[in-house]
């Protein structure tokens, strides 16, 4: 007899449905499993063997055939034991349902029958939905972020033998797991740190609010101390909140990663990551034998911060170029190749020099010229193009630091980010992917970064001295209108244009020499 199960398998942060064919015969006690399954599908016969015995059902002592179709992918982890073990009771005439076929079933066991949780709910629940299955069975710990698909029963189990109850006529006591979409995205989690707590430091607070408010990329340039980092973990804080298609496509991404807490229905905040910088080329952008997705795609719709630029190796931060202009990254390997999204602000932290006192008043550089321009050099000019804000950040002066005065907190700066935010989203409204004015391609710029004579002028000036690139007279004007908008203008006005233009004086005068 053959018995047929629907389940799921992910392919990046996308999932596709896969058959879970069982077939029994009276031969030579034997578990295949066939249809490319790498060693944790192959490991599944042992955990499925003992589960069901364990559930208190019949194991058959015959010849066992599983395939999971189609045959011609490949297929990896462990939340096939479910489906396996209820075709191997459906086969086995344990079961007999006939709703079979109109659910999908996910989900790791324990020896003991117990369910566990698997990676990549949210993006089968999606398929599901789109396969038009009446619902999604898997474990209790998934629930909640399958849930978030509206449309699709979601029956969260727990042992085996609760869902063979279920396809065996008393589905009615299992209700559907729901949750509250706008809930949840309100429930995020705040922020323990604040803008106010900065001393001093007002400039660099300045271009901050436009990198937050245009979606741009920042640099921070200062020496040690003067509070590049802790600047740069407050830039969360005045992010506007995410939407939920936003927050819908960093789930997937997280879900599949396994990185999403059981916990968390939702990543209902921006992301912050920040690698170490001893990281891969493979683990920043995503790799490995089977693909699984980089930093870059964990920072997705948030910030990703590389603190000590100089640091990280020349080929790591070479693989940033393509990212950051496509807002998606391709990992091609022989058999498979799968694409993931990567649109994130890139935040970045650098000393001037090695020894970090090079332009500082208050401390002499021991560095030779030599040394600096090695130092600095590691930093590529195609790289440095990408970076929209280069921001220096000066020593904080003793009297800022002993100043009872606190400055703007970050709901403050947030509110003003927000209103420029909202005016970019009614300019690219019916614009599906642009959401700040930092997706901007060469159409838009035309339409919405228009100059008046003395704007033009101003910037064909600042391109002829500091030898500006095509891309930097792109990202000036985008940095322009993101500084109108702060500023609730229509126009793109001279006083932005130079605002924006002294966002790049070091792109050439200094750091970006080759």
């Amino acid at each position: 007899m053959v018995s047929h199960f629907v389940s799921a398998a992910t392919y990046g942060v996308n999932a596709y449905l896969v058959q879970v064919e069982i077939h029994i015969e009276p031969a030579l006690a034997r578990f295949t499993i066939v249809g490319l399954p790498d060693n944790a599908v192959k490991e599944s016969s042992e955990r499925v063997h003992a589960a069901v015995k364990n559930s208190g059902f019949w194991f058959p002592n015959h010849r066992i055939t599983a395939n999971l179709a189609p045959a011609d992918i490949r297929k990896e982890g462990s939340a096939y034991d479910l489906p396996l073990a209820l075709g191997i009771l459906a086969s086995s005439d344990q079961l007999d349902s006939e709703v079979i076929d109109r659910f999908a079933v996910i989900g790791e066991l324990a020896l003991d029958g117990t369910v566990r949780p698997v990676r990549g709910a949210l993006v089968i629940a999606l398929e599901a939905k789109e396969r038009q299955l009446h619902g999604l069975l898997l474990p209790e710990e998934n629930a909640r972020e399958a849930a978030m698909v509206e449309g699709l029963a979601v029956y969260p189990v727990k042992t085996l033998r609760e869902t063979f109850e279920f396809f065996a006529g008393e589905h009615r006591l299992l209700k559907p797991f729901t949750m509250n979409r706008d809930e949840v995205l309100r429930e995020a989690p705040r922020a323990s740190v604040d803008f106010a707590d900065v001393k001093g430091q007002e400039s660099v607070k300045r271009s901050l609010e436009v990198a937050a408010a245009g979606g741009h990329n920042i640099l921070l340039i200062g020496p040690p101390g003067s509070g590049k980092t802790m600047l740069a973990k407050r830039l969360p804080t005045i992010l506007p909140p995410m939407l939920f298609e936003e927050a819908l496509e960093t789930t997937k991404i997280h879900s599949v990663a396994g990185l999403l807490p059981p916990s968390m229905a939702l990543v209902a905040h921006r992301p912050f990551r920040s690698p170490h910088h001893t990281i891969s080329d493979s683990a920043l952008v995503g790799g490995g034998t089977v693909p699984r997705p980089g930093e870059i795609s964990l920072a997705h719709h948030g910030v990703l911060f590389l603190d000590e630029l100089p640091e990280f190796a020349r080929n790591v931060l070479e693989v940033l170029r393509q990212p950051l202009e496509d807002g998606r990254v391709t990992i091609s390997r022989s058999k498979m190749s799968v694409d993931y999204p990567a649109s994130f602000m890139l935040v970045c932290a650098m000393n001037p020099c090695p020894c970090g006192n090079f332009g500082n008043p208050q401390q002499e550089c021991s560095c030779t010229p030599v040394q600096i321009q090695k130092y600095v050099g590691k930093i590529s000019g195609p790289l440095l193009d990408r970076i929209d804000i280069h921001a220096d950040v000066p020593a904080v002066k003793h009297a800022d630091l002993s100043s009872k005065r606190t400055g703007e907190t970050s709901e403050t700066i947030r509110a003003r980010v927000i209103a420029a935010r909202e005016r970019q989203a009614e300019r690219f409204r019916g614009r599906p992917g642009k959401f700040c004015n930092a997706d901007m391609e060469t159409n838009d710029i035309r339409q919405y970064c228009g100059l008046d004579a003395t704007g033009a002028e101003l910037l064909k000036t600042a391109m002829n001295r500091l030898g500006l690139s095509a891309r930097a007279y792109d990202r000036i004007l985008k940095v322009s209108r993101t500084i109108a908008d702060l500023g609730g203008s229509d126009a793109v006005r001279t006083e932005h244009l130079s605002e924006a233009i002294q966002y790049r004086s070091l792109d050439r005068s200094y750091y970006g020499a080759p």
